[in-house]
């Protein structure tokens, strides 16, 4: 787990030293340098040291000097892979690197190499002999890749931060990409929130041609998350004892292959059914009381579950550590991460993951945790919501539902962590548009009218949620379970929870990983169809059959809580001052002082309106 920069054309080592040393956190045990003044090529690297200690420096070279390559990540299956390139004549300098793996690699498949990783990147080679750069980003864009092809010159990093370093880059604020940060709570690759500066999407690679008369990169998708659910013959007539025994095995194994490492490993254990899940697995394979699990508490009583955690813990017989997030802590993080954060994002869980990440990182350099397992199997709330929404719109005429929204606005405000009122308010929001819009417009902080206000411009909504309806309409599955899976996955996964973990924890030099988008497992899971994913009303149904001989009911069937934050009683007690937005962001002030008001009085629930807001305001002063 690395940090990564580099750029062809203008600029010299001066630049690509201080775009290297902006991701100094990503890598701080080593760094190094490479320069080509003839090609004009300049990689950079900061590494986390994780395998192979001595041998894996970066930039690195290949036996013949003709690949270089940069990258940050890792390979489960690089064992596998090299001892296939061993049979096939390939040789190797170090014991055990998955970055030579990826250069030979690199060498006998060419741009078919990310078909064959199992694993999570970002690297890109310089071919000497072909005069081009190959750059790749895993399936589900665990780890991030930000470039851009501005005044002579392709600019790429593993942050935002370093690649605004390079002076060929624009800073200008994206429109587009700020309406869509206010519309979702995040920005969506391939967008960023600068004008000309890209992600690239999970799934995708890019090739420049150094010969070309520019330098503008080819981007292509090597993958793609599709689901397509066993039929007919295909289903077995015990099928939930089939799948939950095969799901059992591969997450096992994914898990398994998590665990290697030469530094200590640990375990982000929330007390939810999908860490516990891997602390349980973990436990199989490391012996008794060498594992060590993490967990966060809350003073606030409603958002908080480190009772489970200790459970757990106490099961499994690990050493658990815990601290307890206060709004007192809650201020000296906030000001620690609006400065390395790349983009404003809305999701404020990440307030108790970069804390969780922070005392981790004290004891252990990789982290488990089970991110994925929401998105793969119908865990959050809308997914509940789904057929009695879809009755809803069917039976409900517009003006009907206008005056139920009315009715509902005057429902007693509660800053609970997912409170009744504060669900039916975001659902009912949600069904004023058709389905497509549903998803994206209950987790949104405003509506599309507000947003107009907010930008004092016309909003096309269309354009605003063109990522969701995509995502929605590209499902072949007529099945509302299976779109909304397939929303989870591709949109929300990618750029909300993914970024959300890969900037807290590489914050501290930690290394995170995820069983569950081990992608022997994901090609399992996304074969189950929907109707044993969320059946009777129960979420998750398979895979907590599957994790049944493992973790007990009190964990598997207890009632989700989510990592929130009680931002909403900060914001109306004053814990959290809003300060006064920046001019450069031209948005509408009095819009954004009314709804201040509105969630102090208690009026309404505003909670990650003002989030999203302070959080941008933060982020955009010098």
């Amino acid at each position: 787990m690395c940090g990564i920069t580099g750029f062809v054309g203008t600029g010299d080592q001066g630049v690509l030293r201080r775009m290297t040393d902006v991701v100094a956190h990503r890598g701080p045990d080593d760094s190094g340098y490479w320069m080509d003044p003839v090609s004009r090529v300049h990689l950079g690297h900061r590494r986390l040291s994780i395998l192979d200690l001595a041998g894996g420096h970066q930039p690195m070279h290949s036996v013949d000097g003709d690949l270089v390559i940069v990258f940050n990540g890792e390979i489960y299956n690089f064992a596998e892979l090299r001892s296939e390139l061993v049979a096939r004549g390939h040789r190797f300098n170090t014991d055990h690197s998955d970055t030579e793996v990826l250069l030979n690699g690199y060498r006998e498949w060419g741009a078919a190499l990310p078909s064959k990783c199992n694993g999570m990147w970002a690297f890109v080679i310089y071919d000497r002999a072909n005069r081009k750069l190959f750059g790749s980003r895993d399936r589900f864009g665990k780890k991030p890749f930000f470039y851009s092809h501005q005044n002579d010159a392709f600019v790429f990093g593993s942050e935002l931060s370093a690649v605004r370093m390079h002076p060929a880059v624009s800073q200008t604020v994206s429109r587009r990409a700020l309406k869509k940060y206010f519309g979702y709570g995040y920005i969506p690759a391939p967008l960023t929130i600068l004008e000309g500066v890209f992600k690239l999407p999970g799934g995708h690679s890019f090739t420049v041609d150094l010969d070309a008369p520019e330098l503008a990169p080819r981007v292509s998708k090597y993958w793609d998350f599709v689901l397509e659910p066993f039929t007919g013959a295909e289903i077995p007539h015990n099928a939930e004892e089939v799948w939950s025994e095969e799901l059992r095995s591969r997450l096992d194994t994914a898990v398994k292959r998590r665990l290697v490492a030469d530094v200590p490993v640990g375990i982000f254990l929330s007390g939810g059914i999908d860490s516990s899940a891997v602390t349980a697995l973990a436990s199989r394979h490391l012996p008794e009381g060498m594992l060590k699990t993490f967990s966060i508490g809350f003073e606030e009583a409603s958002f908080d579950e480190s009772s489970y955690a200790r459970a757990v813990a106490a099961q499994f017989k690990t050493h658990h550590y815990q601290e307890t997030l206060s709004i007192l802590s809650a201020n000296e993080l906030l000001e620690q991460i609006v400065k390395h954060l790349d983009e404003p994002m809305g999701d404020s869980s990440l307030l108790p993951t970069y804390l969780l990440s922070r005392f981790t990182s004290k004891h252990v350099k990789v982290a488990l945790g089970g991110d994925a397992g929401d998105e793969l199997f119908a865990g959050y709330d809308p997914f509940v919501a789904l057929r009695r929404a879809e009755l809803y719109a069917k039976a409900v005429p517009r003006p009907v539902h206008q005056g139920i929204r009315m009715l509902a606005a005057r429902m007693p405000v509660s800053h609970r962590n997912m409170s009744f009122d504060f669900k039916i308010k975001c659902t009912l929001r949600g069904l004023s548009y058709p389905s497509k819009l549903w998803l994206p417009t209950w987790m949104s902080s405003l509506d599309s009218d507000e947003l107009q206000e907010l930008f004092n411009e016309p909003t096309d909504i269309e354009d605003l949620y063109c990522e969701a309806i995509q995502a929605w309409e590209m499902c072949t599955q007529a099945d509302l379970i299976d779109k909304t899976l397939q929303f989870y996955t591709k949109l929300y996964l990618q750029d909300d929870i993914l970024v959300k973990v890969d900037r807290a924890t590489m914050m501290h030099g930690l290394e995170s990983r995820a069983p569950f988008l081990d992608i022997d497992f994901v090609d399992f899971a996304r074969r189950i169809p929907s109707v044993w994913k969320y059946r009777n009303g129960v979420t998750k149904f398979i895979l907590k059959k599957a994790l049944e001989p493992l973790l007990p009911k009190s964990i598997l069937y207890r009632k989700k809580k989510g990592f929130g934050v009680p931002i909403g009683l900060w914001f109306k007690e004053g814990a959290i001052r809003m300060r006064e937005l920046p001019e450069g962001l031209a948005l509408n002030k009095g819009f954004v002082q009314q709804k201040l008001a509105e969630h102090r009085s208690g009026a309404s629930d505003q909670r990650a309106f003002l989030w999203n807001t302070w959080l941008l305001g933060e982020w955009s002063r010098p």
